[in-house]
């Protein structure tokens, strides 16, 4: 096995917007760094399971429906 092909893994400090901090281990930065959160965690919807919204202008939706008239229907088997 080759040495020194595998980064060094090691304790941080994370510290969200809130001002909370926690240690766990990364291969960021050095053994007892800092990384400061830009955004929250606790209102980030991608930690509180909000929801997001796909807004179509003029992209995709509509070329499909330019292209194929947005009049198709499923029929069951």
């Amino acid at each position: 096995m080759k040495k020194d092909t595998h980064p060094d893994y090691h304790m941080i400090k994370v510290q969200m917007t809130d001002g909370t901090v926690f240690e766990t281990r990364s291969t960021w930065g050095k053994e007892g760094d800092t990384m400061q959160l830009d955004i929250d965690p606790l209102a980030h919807p991608a930690w509180t399971g909000g929801r997001g919204t796909m807004l179509d202008a003029g992209g995709q939706v509509a070329r499909f429906n330019k292209r194929f008239g947005g009049g198709l229907t499923l029929r069951k088997s």
